[in-house]
């Protein structure tokens, strides 16, 4: 079964909405990637709709981060995630995500960029 991102069929009520489609293929979704942890980076290219690509970030330990002070980038080892305001429990898995307080050698860091979409992790110092 697929996972579908339309509004749902009942109102808040109860109530059905009027007119109703079943699933369609523009409205289907997929699986969030949950990107983690670890000292081989693996990245997978997902085709999505009108031929265009995204790649998937699964696994890391490299971040570009980014000092406001001397304005400029640096990579630097991901430790561990500190805070993850996507989902409490992503914190005990260190999955990552766009938000996400990250522990890097430089110091604490925020993701600025979508893992999970972009296949990168950028973030930007604390």
């Amino acid at each position: 079964m697929a996972l579908d991102q339309q509004r749902s069929k009942r109102k808040e009520t109860g109530a059905r909405y009027k007119k109703q489609h079943g699933k369609k293929k523009h409205s289907i979704g997929r699986n969030p990637t949950l990107t983690k942890i670890d000292a081989k980076p693996a990245k997978i290219d997902i085709r999505v709709r009108g031929g265009n690509t995204k790649i998937r970030l699964l696994r890391t330990n490299v971040a570009n981060v980014y000092n406001p002070k001397t304005k400029k980038y640096t990579k630097a080892k991901i430790a561990q995630v500190v805070e993850n305001p996507g989902n409490r429990h992503y914190v005990r898995a260190n999955v990552m995500t766009k938000g996400a307080i990250i522990k890097t050698d430089i110091g604490n860091a925020k993701i600025t960029s979508r893992p999970g979409q972009d296949g990168v992790i950028n973030a930007v110092l604390v």
